[in-house]
């Protein structure tokens, strides 16, 4: 459960794809209530989702198909319903699959232009500005679909485990740095920094290594972002300036 709260927390909170639709809005009381209206209307569409996941396994258990994780809609669309079933599954799945994958993109192709390579501080023409950007958005597409083929060689069968498994190590120095810039006074050591957020997820990841061949009783499951970004508030505690 507290695993589950700190990955919506990042994965929502600290995401600027998902807070961008908050920022934006000019008032800050109709920017909370865009927040709060949000986070109910998620709560009923995952339960429907949930509850029609559910029905998808009873109606498989019933006509004998033994398809798990992210295999089972896909066979009963296409092998046991109509066609007109399959077509919906597919242009459900590209207009669902298109805005995510857009606005990915687009994050973070704005991210790395003017945080990493600074374009808005360079003096450059808008030709050239633009032209920074086209490459660096091309080069995100191509990682973008480098990382589904690897997927797809990896054949996990519930690719939502591995995601929030990935989440876990990614996120976790984000959190711990939101978490000590909000909850402390302190400056930080800029040049440590960088290193402090490199350390914590290797610590983690070893750490979770070492409990899975020792045969520990305990194994980090989804608690993993937690632990991580509690290593990184640590090690930004011991850089701070006084």
């Amino acid at each position: 459960i507290l695993g589950g709260m700190f990955i919506t927390i990042s994965m929502t909170g600290l995401d600027q794809e998902m807070m961008q639709k908050n920022i934006s809005i000019e008032k800050l009381g109709n920017s909370q209530k865009n927040m709060f209206t949000f986070s109910v209307i998620m709560v009923i569409v995952n339960f429907i989702f949930l509850f029609m996941g559910g029905l998808l396994y009873l109606y498989a258990t019933q006509i004998g198909v033994e398809a798990k994780g992210d295999d089972l809609y896909p066979i009963l669309a296409f092998q046991k319903m109509s066609p007109i079933i399959a077509i919906v599954f597919i242009i459900g799945l590209i207009s669902a699959l298109f805005p995510s994958a857009d606005g990915a993109i687009t994050a973070l192709t704005s991210s790395f232009c003017i945080d990493i390579l600074g374009i808005n501080r360079a003096e450059k023409s808008e030709e050239e500005r633009s032209k920074i950007r086209k490459t660096v958005h091309l080069t995100f597409t191509l990682i973008f679909l480098l990382l589904v083929i690897a997927f797809k060689l990896i054949n996990d069968k519930s690719i939502i485990g591995l995601i929030l498994k990935i989440a876990g190590y990614t996120y976790g120095p984000l959190l711990g740095l939101f978490a000590f810039g909000i909850l402390t006074k302190y400056q930080l050591k800029d040049k440590l920094t960088l290193w402090v957020c490199l350390a914590a997820p290797i610590i983690t990841y070893l750490w979770s290594t070492y409990l899975e061949k020792s045969g520990s009783e305990y194994q980090i499951g989804i608690e993993v972002l937690i632990i991580n970004g509690l290593i990184t508030f640590f090690g930004l505690w011991l850089i701070r300036k006084k």
